[in-house]
């Protein structure tokens, strides 16, 4: 693994990633999660989601973006992106579904299919920068 091009891989999917997912939970889909959460909300604790998505883009990273860099294509990066979206939002919504009172059907389905989105938006625009740009 050359961690240079690794480190550069994560640096970039940080700002990607935040940027889609403050629009999509602050204005695209904030009502929709409102209606169907407030009632487990609590005030957002900002250390712990720093620490959320710096380990969760490690991880988009390793499993997507990196391998896409070095098969060199867009498709793969989409592709592994999308299935580390798939299921880590699986695991999460799937889990809270499992054991947590009142949570909505409809909020799992709508969430894993944003973290498939998300995650193969956010690799397959970093693998094709760096691609264009940088390799």
């Amino acid at each position: 693994m050359k961690i240079q091009i690794f480190l550069i891989l994560y640096a970039l999917s940080i700002p990607v990633l935040m940027l889609l997912d403050l629009l999509w939970l602050g204005y695209l889909a904030n009502d929709f999660y409102s209606s169907r959460i407030s009632h487990l909300a609590i005030e957002v604790s900002w250390i712990g989601a720093s620490f959320y998505y710096l380990i969760f883009i490690l991880g988009l990273t390793f499993f997507g973006t990196y391998p896409a860099v070095v098969k060199g294509t867009v498709l793969t990066a989409v592709v592994l992106g999308g299935l580390f979206g798939f299921f880590t939002y699986a695991t999460y919504d799937l889990a809270n579904l499992s054991t947590l009172r009142n949570w909505p059907i409809s909020m799992s389905v709508i969430d894993i299919l944003w973290g498939t989105i998300l995650c193969a938006l956010v690799s397959g625009l970093v693998v094709y920068f760096y691609n264009r740009f940088l390799a």
